[in-house]
């Protein structure tokens, strides 16, 4: 038999029978743990918030194959990598057709492009001068990812493809195009959201829709600006 507090014998083992008392104290409850809601996702390389596929920022590739391309060969982020201790290997020559010839971009200035560029008109067409002498400069189409643009220090942008000249072309973004090579050898290009659009063969591309590309395409960005896809030997 029970004794409450009080001394009472009691049958019951919850409240003593004879005075009520309860028998023992209940044990405290505790508040439940908060649940953690879900953390906005940051770009892993320079932490910026993410807005889309790429980062605004450093162009990293949040898709799972380009994902796991960087995590292989962090050397394609070559600023941040170094930043985080990640920068010192290089990346790894992509060949892009099985006799081992590999892709590689052209640039130059297009007048006809230019002319089409000033006569759509635009706020700042009557600023932009064609310039009187761009020669070709060639970047060869290397690792998963080949970014185009112009380089910015302020927002640690390095694209492998880069237009800062001189001469300088103010219509192409800092990041304003990635070139994404492909498992069967090919390569796509997807325009992330530049301010002034993209077009291939004069066709302009719709933001964040990746199209297939072939040497001989020729790839128009800013206002002048003209890239030719080209095989060559190794």
């Amino acid at each position: 038999m029970a004794t409450c507090p009080q001394g009472h014998a009691s049958g019951s083992d919850d409240y003593c029978d004879v005075c009520g008392t309860q028998m023992a104290a209940a044990p405290p409850t505790s508040d439940p743990a908060p649940v953690a809601g879900p953390a906005a996702q940051s770009c892993p390389i320079c932490q910026t918030p993410r807005a889309g596929q790429f980062c605004e920022v450093c162009g990293h590739d949040y898709s799972s194959a380009g994902s796991a391309a960087q995590r292989e060969h962090p050397g394609l982020h070559s600023e941040q990598g170094s930043a985080s201790g990640q920068g010192n290997r290089a990346p790894v020559p992509l060949l892009a057709t099985a006799g081992g010839a590999r892709w590689e971009a052209v640039t130059a200035a297009d007048r006809s492009y230019y002319e089409k560029v000033i006569a759509e008109g635009g706020p700042d067409a009557g600023a932009v001068a064609f310039p009187p002498y761009c020669p070709e400069r060639s970047f060869g189409l290397y690792g998963e990812q080949v970014r185009i643009g112009r380089r910015s220090r302020a927002r640690n942008v390095e694209p492998e493809i880069d237009l800062t000249g001189p001469p300088e072309d103010p219509g192409v973004s800092h990041l304003h195009a990635v070139l994404l090579a492909q498992p069967d050898g090919s390569w796509m290009l997807v325009d992330p959201g530049s301010s002034n659009g993209t077009q291939v063969n004069g066709k302009p591309l719709k933001v964040n829709v990746p199209v297939k590309i072939a040497p001989g395409d020729r790839i128009h960005v800013g206002a002048w600006t003209v890239i030719t896809i080209r095989e060559g030997a190794p």
